[in-house]
């Protein structure tokens, strides 16, 4: 096999599009299983870092931020739930009310990166917001979302109840402002080379590909 393809996804757990694209890297990446082997590893990026914990209706959130009105959030919506459909990954965005803090799902992610549990524990988060509407910054939901993905539930609620990985989180936030990117989805290959926004399964195959020839 040749040299692995290391991986920095910067990414919110509350971004559709984070959704997608990670969803559609793990597509690819299964697919060149035995040809390429890739090494992932997801980083923070708060969309709304003042957000409350109690969170801000969607709707009127997306209308307050992004100057859409009420037929255009629909729209995006409808698009959303197309695209997730054609890559097996299901948008319920009835039941995601609200936008929530995400600072201690970064936290969660980021201690759960040395168990070997960050890639499963990050498509439980998606799925918990995306799906079934999860408020990611109840501390029992997160605890309980870190068990589903074989993590230690009572160690979780330590992490949670604690100022963990605070720090680590705050750095690497700061890491990437600092370089510019300001958006996410947002990848670091190798290091180097940075892919930008939610791209099909096929791109990313011809990506790892790529970035793998030149690693070897």
């Amino acid at each position: 096999m040749s040299t692995p393809v290391t991986i920095d996804f910067i990414s919110d757990v509350v971004c559709p599009w984070c959704a997608l694209g990670a969803t559609a890297l793990e597509q690819a990446i299964a697919n060149l299983a035995g040809d390429v082997k890739v090494e992932l590893t997801f980083k923070p990026f708060e969309l709304n870092p003042d957000m409350p914990a109690e969170g801000e209706n969607a709707v009127a959130h997306m209308m307050r931020k992004y100057g859409r009105s009420a037929e255009d959030v629909a729209s995006g919506k409808r698009m959303l739930i197309e695209r997730g459909e054609a890559i097996g990954f299901t948008f319920d965005l009835e039941k995601r009310s609200h936008f929530y803090n995400t600072f201690d799902a970064h936290r969660l992610l980021l201690w759960a990166l040395p168990l070997g549990r960050q890639i499963v524990l990050k498509k439980v988060l998606l799925r918990g917001f995306f799906t079934d509407g999860q408020n990611l910054s109840d501390h029992e939901i997160l605890a309980r979302l870190a068990a589903e993905a074989g993590l230690d539930i009572d160690d979780a609620r330590r992490v949670l109840a604690s100022a963990d990985c605070a720090n680590e989180v705050r750095e690497l936030e700061a890491f990437y402002r600092e370089r510019g990117i300001n958006a996410v989805p947002a990848m670091v290959l190798n290091g180097r080379q940075l892919v930008c926004g939610s791209q099909s399964v096929s791109y990313y195959e011809q990506m790892l590909r790529e970035m793998s020839a030149v690693a070897a």
